[in-house]
């Protein structure tokens, strides 16, 4: 939390995932919540954990827990982002694009037209148009008896979302939530689809000319990083974190509005609209002090950004610098041989700065060659010669 905290994060939409059950792996986060000990506002949402019984998940979490049930700190803030394990397409664009089973519907639609009938907004891990086609077909039925509008339903990711396509979900009262995964993978994506099919991924220009509820997240740890600001950038050059750019200048947004879907936009998906988002009378005090102007710098700087102070509910969460008298001090790590006594935080350029990219490590005895090329973005240290793949260095340091 206090690294999100330094990076001027307040406030997180929990996605879920595998291996984490309710209420069993929530109550280390209960219990710090009772204890004042969170330094970030969590919304939720309960994440199926059994291939098959899916629905079962559902009903019974529905027994024990419902949506809003919590504080502005901690709450339940519906289903997702796995709804039925049929239905993941997951988003390695290094692979083919998964081809989803038959019963996709039948399970989908259970499971859906549950948390229609209870309530229960939700979310639904969608990557590919294909994908896409399907569960809105599921969702149109259900909402010819059951009507999604009011939910605040969305899908996450959509990177090869169609018009058509956004065009039903803003007719079914739901919206899209955007992560920064091709900033990772824009290169595997360009090599296998090309780059003309990587202008719309995703196409955040046409949603919000569309009128979609919009809002930019993460996706992070697996897919993508934590750090908003690399998310920023991403978002208003069009470049990946490797230089690529990835969409023409019409297509890419400008910083304000860029800011305002990380902020504002997100709002909706927690339903929070209005009382967070925005530095404003009665809205929560949470806000951030940054290193250097976003709305000033160069493009390249946006991806070192951090801050100097972080306020959370009128207090403190973060202070360095100046502000450093501020600070709350450091939460005490358990184990003690926790690597985050170590840690230093997201890479900051200044931490390697002084190496030399020509070398593997700081020993003089040997060199390498230049960085090349390659198709799969292998690293360097990986290649020959005297790479890993070459036998490796002798100093065996990487």
């Amino acid at each position: 939390m206090r690294e999100l905290n330094r990076l001027g994060v307040t406030s997180v939409c929990d996605a879920g995932g595998g291996f984490q059950n309710y209420p069993e792996d929530y109550e280390i986060i209960q219990q710090l919540h009772q204890r004042g000990e969170m330094t970030i506002r969590i919304a939720y949402n309960l994440f199926t954990q059994k291939p098959g019984g899916e629905l079962e998940d559902f009903v019974r979490w529905s027994k024990v827990i419902k949506p809003d049930q919590g504080d502005d700190m901690f709450r339940c803030n519906g289903a997702g982002e796995m709804l039925v394990f049929s239905a993941a397409d997951f988003e390695d664009f290094l692979e083919p694009r998964p081809d989803l089973p038959e019963k996709l519907e039948g399970e989908l639609e259970r499971v859906v037209r549950f948390l229609a009938e209870n309530r229960w907004p939700f979310r639904l891990h969608a990557t590919y148009e294909e994908s896409i086609n399907r569960f809105l077909g599921i969702f149109e039925k259900v909402n010819r008896d059951v009507p999604l509008e009011g939910l605040h339903w969305f899908f996450d990711h959509c990177e090869t979302i169609s018009d058509p396509n956004i065009e039903r979900i803003k007719a079914l009262g739901g919206g899209i939530a955007v992560q920064h995964r091709m900033a990772y993978q824009g290169e595997y994506f360009v090599d296998r689809y090309g780059a003309k099919a990587a202008q719309r991924t995703p196409p955040l220009r046409r949603m919000l000319e569309m009128g979609v509820p919009v809002g930019a997240g993460a996706d992070a740890t697996r897919v993508a990083s934590y750090n908003p600001f690399v998310s920023l950038y991403w978002m208003t050059t069009g470049k990946t974190v490797g230089g690529l750019g990835l969409y023409p200048e019409n297509a890419r947004l400008s910083r304000e509005e860029a800011l305002r879907l990380y902020t504002q936009g997100s709002t909706w998906m927690s339903r929070e609209e209005g009382k967070r988002g925005a530095i404003s009378p009665g809205q929560l005090a949470d806000l951030a002090v940054l290193t250097a102007d976003y709305f000033g710098i160069p493009d390249e700087e946006i991806k070192s950004l951090e801050s100097v102070l972080t306020i959370l509910g009128g207090k403190p969460v973060n202070a360095v610098d100046e502000f450093k008298p501020l600070d709350p001090g450091d939460l005490p790590v358990m184990p003690d041989w926790s690597p985050v006594h170590h840690y230093p935080g997201y890479w900051r350029q200044e931490t390697t700065a002084h190496l030399n990219p020509s070398r593997c490590c700081g020993h003089d005895h040997h060199g390498h060659e230049a960085v090349r090329f390659n198709r799969f973005n292998i690293p360097q240290w990986m290649l020959g010669p005297r790479g890993l793949l070459d036998g490796g260095c002798e100093c065996f340091a990487f």
